[in-house]
């Protein structure tokens, strides 16, 4: 299905797989992945800097960038910008990210700490 999206059209294709799916990555690249949402970094072996490393020449990561379940909810302004910026670092690096937070930003995250997370992308957002 992913060559015939290819061979036809200019189009990219994207997977929404939430959670763990490192060892699947291999696999989901050479069937044609392109971009891979969201970047469920909290979950088991979704290390950033180790997709980044493996992955970063091949996939592009839509999201990692704010820690929904941790930092979003829990944390204080300073965490937060900390958190989304060295985020955007790893997985930006060299291109091959678009910013987004790791899911869905849920209704228990203070107005201010998403407030946050945006103010850092635009500040950091030549990654």
């Amino acid at each position: 299905m992913w060559d015939l999206i290819h061979n036809n059209s200019k189009c990219a294709v994207s997977l929404h797989s939430c959670g763990s799916i490192y060892q699947f990555l291999p696999d989901f690249i050479n069937a044609g992945l392109n971009i891979l949402n969201p970047v469920q970094i909290s979950a088991k072996d979704m290390d950033p800097a180790r997709l980044k490393r493996e992955f970063g020449k091949d996939i592009v990561f839509w999201g990692g960038c704010g820690d929904t379940l941790h930092i979003l909810p829990h944390g204080n302004i300073k965490e937060v910008k900390e958190n989304t910026k060295k985020n955007m670092e790893i997985l930006g690096k060299n291109g091959g990210l678009i910013f987004a937070a790791i899911n869905n930003i849920q209704p228990d995250i203070p107005p201010e700490n998403i407030i946050a997370m945006f103010e850092t992308a635009n500040e950091y957002c030549a990654y």
